[in-house]
């Protein structure tokens, strides 16, 4: 009999091979100091491009402030225990009633993790006769959630409404065969690689045609797309199609958890079945506080929502006006493609960091394609013209080097940090 464990240590996977070198560069870096445009990366500043902080929330001083109380007058344990047994508060359900009504949605429930929540949300709505039918780009919380599914799913073309129909009707087919079970369709709000918003006009257009419920992980989209920032469904009209909504707070809110809203009786449902939440311990009620100043702020201060998007405009702007590739977002998502090997992104990233300060994340293969690279910039309401101004520099001299053949390396330059 083998052991499991001589597998994982001939194969560290795809990023994991890279350990070595990468670790604690570009790989689990370190961040240091206060949250915001500009900080520490191994001693030097360096303008940051790659935290979900979008409105400028985690260093706001109401919500230090609001943070600090809430950690001061109950501590990180309470409440002791999962929701349904002893975990609950006022707090809890007066954060689920103000969710609810911000999202245009009947009610709530509270998730610890947006990850862990969208993969149990997929196991409590869906039986093995269900099917279901999703984009082909959905973030991997829910191609998780699709795993544990026992039934029957479908994949449509990122987007592309044709190829839903068609997989439309392959659902339906199976479903009236099985004289059982109904259809969920799961898409984003936004989808935060590329930053382009899913179809929902599009999608609930068809509800007429077919019969199914629609799931929307709007991860991105709240707080930063619609009129009030009640995410993708507000900004395309139909907020009100949506059948299960979902976000979490680790992006607009710069927190830590989510929520899942819907009608009264489907959330209730969910409430008392969602095994996520049933056999885990209640979200602290530092955290709690905590996200009910953040929601008051997302309500009250629609400037946070503008200069984000002042920052996020300036910033595509700019970038197309320098002949860079950034795709379709329609979004402050702000993806930068380009050509080149692992090894060339490696020195390149190296490049920007160490010479030009500038902090932003990368992907390349395997989670793209061979030949491939695509930086990917989160702007915020804490960026300033300097630090647009200064990556736009950086970005079109890297560019240059890069078309020029500068960064042609054979391997991934030996970063990692040394104990």
């Amino acid at each position: 009999m083998a052991d499991i464990f001589e597998r994982l240590l001939k194969n560290y996977g795809p990023i994991g091979q890279h350990r070595e070198r990468a670790h604690g560069y570009f790989a689990f870096p370190k961040l240091e100091g206060a949250i915001g445009s500009t900080m520490k990366f191994r001693g030097n500043d360096v303008i940051v491009w790659s935290l979900n902080n979008y409105l400028g929330l985690a260093n706001h001083p109401e919500i230090r402030k609001a943070d600090a109380e809430g950690a001061a007058q109950y501590g990180l344990a309470l409440p002791m225990g999962a929701r349904m047994m002893s975990g609950n508060s006022n707090l809890h359900e007066q954060l689920e009633a103000e969710l609810a009504a911000f999202v245009s949605k009947e009610d709530t429930v509270l998730l610890n993790f947006g990850y862990q929540g969208m993969v149990s949300i997929i196991d409590v709505l869906c039986s093995r006769h269900d099917v279901i039918v999703y984009d082909a780009e959905s973030h991997a919380c829910i191609i998780d959630g699709l795993r544990l599914h026992p039934g029957h799913r479908f994949v449509f073309k990122h987007n592309n409404i044709e190829d839903f129909e068609k997989q439309m009707e392959r659902a339906t087919a199976l479903v009236e065969k099985q004289k059982s079970g109904g259809i969920l369709v799961i898409t984003e709000g936004v989808f935060g690689m590329a930053g382009d918003q899913g179809k929902l006009k599009e999608i609930t257009a068809l509800k007429n045609k077919y019969s199914f419920r629609l799931l929307v992980d709007d991860a991105h989209g709240f707080g930063t797309l619609g009129k009030t920032g009640a995410g993708a469904g507000e900004e395309q009209g139909v907020q009100d199609q949506i059948d299960i909504y979902f976000s979490t707070f680790a992006k607009s809110m710069a927190s830590i958890g989510a929520f899942v809203a819907g009608d009264r009786k489907i959330i209730d449902y969910i409430r008392y079945n969602i095994r996520s939440q049933i056999f885990a311990k209640s979200l602290p009620m530092p955290l709690v506080v905590g996200n009910l100043k953040r929601l008051e702020l997302l309500r009250t201060r629609p400037e946070l929502k503008q200069k984000l998007w002042d920052v996020a405009t300036k910033l595509q702007a700019g970038l197309k006006e320098r002949g860079f590739d950034i795709g379709t977002t329609d979004s402050v998502v702000t993806p930068i493609y380009m050509k080149g090997g692992v090894e060339e992104a490696t020195a390149m990233v190296m490049d920007l960091r160490e010479n030009y300060r500038i902090f932003c994340s990368i992907v390349v293969y395997p989670v793209i394609p061979k030949g491939h690279i695509i930086y990917r910039l989160i702007p915020t309401a804490s960026h300033t013209d300097a630090d647009i101004e200064a990556t736009l520099t950086a970005f079109s001299a890297v560019k240059e080097k890069l078309d020029a053949g500068a960064y042609k390396t054979n391997a991934i330059p030996d970063m990692a940090e040394r104990s």
